[in-house]
């Protein structure tokens, strides 16, 4: 497909010229004779650049490079090149200023408008493969870090055998509860990756002490009470998300501060962790354990609403409870 360019000039004489060196270049030229009548031509048409002069009655080549810019998508926009016999400092730099790519001086040299044409177009086509490429690669890398993450996840589940699935539900119950709270999708995705690795410190836990089917001591509850630390430091040697560590490290505290592993309070703590409690504690009753069968929905409201301002954070504990109203079937539990 032949390249599209837009001139825009109030002499016919120029738009003729440029249209003539154009097209023998075989790009396919539209031309126009007023900013006003540019501005409403690319509402319907995007062309591959724009030839705009500066000096035109009524709306000047600046204030019309200012209203195509305020007009246009983010990461679409059309380039400009500014034609104009003026070939001072000043102009150059407000053109440069507003976004321009170039400048080319009145009277045209044929090949060098050309020429020029060509180059910005082609750099710009260039740029945009580019940052197309760079994010299909983002999108394989998060899908693979994704990948590995579920694994380790379910590795850290499988120490325990009541505890099945447990970190994938909190990562669920996570992303619905901040996405909710207005959490953009991106953020809602992080906040999945930290409730999926909120558990990692378990991993340096014995398995004997984690999977142990009566009460535990007062000596191997302090080792679960480890777990927290551990995972924080397991997790911050990953540079590229450092806030999976947040939730390692800060999802047993409490509101009220009577949590661990540093009795932190309120908004003290981190909102990522706030909410992964809540996700947490209601997976924790709404499934099986050597002890007991899951709660009744019931039973989970009321501990949600007792915990509410002392152990949960009271905004994320009534997302929950709403959630919960919304689940007459109870569909959210362990299966």
């Amino acid at each position: 497909m032949a390249d599209w360019v837009i001139v825009v000039d109030d002499d016919m004489t120029n738009l003729k010229m440029a249209g003539h060196i154009l097209s023998k270049k075989n790009m396919r030229v539209t031309a126009l004779k007023s900013g006003a009548a540019l501005l409403e031509y690319v509402k319907d048409n995007h062309p591959d650049l724009i030839l705009l002069d500066i000096k035109m009655p009524g709306m000047d080549g600046f204030e019309t490079m200012e209203r195509l810019k305020a007009q246009m998508v983010p990461g679409e926009e059309i380039p400009v090149i500014f034609l104009t016999a003026d070939e001072s400092f000043e102009t150059e730099m407000q053109g440069l200023s507003l976004g321009a790519m170039d400048f080319i001086k009145k009277p045209f040299n044929p090949e060098v408008l050309a020429l020029r044409v060509r180059h910005t177009i082609e750099l710009v086509r260039l740029q945009r493969n580019l940052m197309d490429e760079v994010d299909r690669k983002t999108q394989e890398n998060a899908s693979l870090s994704l990948h590995v993450v579920q694994t380790l996840a379910e590795a850290i589940d499988a120490k325990d055998t009541y505890t099945n699935g447990h970190s994938g539900r909190v990562a669920q119950y996570s992303r619905l509860i901040a996405g909710r709270y207005g959490y953009f999708p991106g953020r809602q995705d992080e906040i999945y990756m930290i409730g999926l690795l909120h558990d990692v410190g378990k991993i340096g836990v014995p398995d004997a002490v984690i999977s142990k089917p009566g009460k535990l001591t007062e000596e191997e509850f302090a080792q679960i009470k480890t777990h927290p630390v551990m995972g924080e430091r397991i997790l911050k040697q990953i540079m590229e998300m450092p806030q999976l560590a947040v939730g390692a490290r800060w999802h047993h505290e409490r509101f009220d501060g009577s949590g661990y592993p540093d009795g932190l309070s309120g908004t003290d703590i981190p909102e990522e962790a706030r909410i992964v409690a809540v996700a947490d504690a209601y997976d924790a009753m709404t499934s099986r354990r050597s002890y007991r069968d899951i709660l009744s929905q019931e039973e989970v409201t009321a501990e949600l609403q007792l915990g509410r301002g002392g152990q949960f954070d009271p905004a994320f504990a009534d997302i929950m409870l709403e959630m919960i109203l919304e689940d007459p079937d109870y569909r959210m539990r362990e299966t």
